[in-house]
């Protein structure tokens, strides 16, 4: 494949500017914020380097699209696609930040975090045991890059992960994967769930009262997609403590609005999207190696099977 006129579309698009064009002069780019993308800008591209697009644009004449983010639902999700167009995604250092970013929340409540603050501003001198992150059992759903490295690094502390995904092909790290349409039997034993999957139309809101329902004092992170929760599903589960905290990292609508109710509910803790940000140096270098495979018909790590939407 020739790839000739590159666009890339982003927040730091300066940053992405200072490294990749130096890396590839005999390419033509153009380097713009989101904000100023024209669909001419896109009719004139090869390629389209980017990630959270604000509008829908009409792809079908790029030879290629790279995302800049681990996800491409922002291309695929209930879109028409043409499946001429190729479609990658950056692979870098999110399983590693989203691992150390579930275990950062975990830890804290294992820890009695809260509940000391708690004590130290009423001057209580109560001691309470934590308790161990060996002796819990934790389940996450989806088993691919990011879901692996959860596993990795959480099995390594002596937890029982477990994993759901579609096939329930066993995978490294995981005391036991199971299928999607069977994953219920595990639910009521887990201390903790964790959300990696990405967001398809079988995804949409899968974490619902049905879901919740089995849970009993559960905590639940999100690092998923946020359209993959029905949050008033998850405020009813809050109530009554099915779900005993939250940790939402992602949803439906970004900026969370102001009126939300998740903003103010005293089990939920709430981050703007921060759990695998990808920085201008891992995006330049995942992009300038994916171009290079394609140039030179090499294999790719990163191809998006746009059929199954991830």
């Amino acid at each position: 494949m020739n790839i000739s006129t590159i666009l890339v579309v982003s927040p730091m698009y300066k940053e992405l500017q200072t490294i990749i064009e130096k890396k590839v002069p005999q390419k033509t780019f153009r380097f713009i914020p989101e904000d100023k993308l024209t669909q001419n800008d896109i009719n004139w591209a090869d390629a389209l380097v980017s990630f959270n697009l604000k509008a829908d644009y009409e792809y079908s004449n790029v030879k290629w699209i790279h995302s800049l983010g681990a996800g491409v639902d922002r291309f695929l999700y209930k879109k028409k696609w043409n499946e001429a167009v190729l479609l990658t995604r950056t692979i870098c250092s999110f399983g590693q930040r989203i691992a150390e970013y579930c275990l950062s929340y975990i830890l804290k409540d294992l820890q009695l975090h809260d509940v000391f603050q708690n004590q130290q501003e009423q001057k209580i001198w109560n001691q309470l045991t934590p308790k161990l992150v060996g002796d819990q059992s934790v389940l996450v759903y989806g088993t691919g890059e990011i879901g692996q490295m959860i596993a990795k690094v959480f099995s390594g502390l002596g937890v029982d992960v477990y994993g759901v995904s579609l096939s329930g092909q066993e995978k490294a790290y995981f005391k036991e994967v199971v299928k999607l349409d069977s994953h219920f039997s595990r639910l009521s034993e887990m201390n903790y769930i964790i959300n990696t999957l990405p967001l398809t139309e079988k995804t949409e809101k899968f974490f619902n009262g049905t879901i919740f329902n089995h849970l009993s004092n559960t905590g639940f992170i999100n690092v998923g997609r946020g359209a993959s929760v029905d949050e008033e599903a998850l405020l009813q589960a809050l109530t009554g403590k099915q779900i005993r905290f939250a940790v939402l990292d992602v949803f439906s609508q970004e900026p969370l609005p102001e009126n939300n109710l998740l903003w103010s509910h005293p089990r939920v803790q709430i981050t703007p999207h921060v759990s695998a940000v990808t920085t201008p140096q891992e995006g330049a270098a995942c992009f300038l190696e994916t171009l290079m495979n394609i140039e030179e018909n090499k294999p790719l790590k990163n191809l998006v099977d746009t059929k199954k939407g991830y």
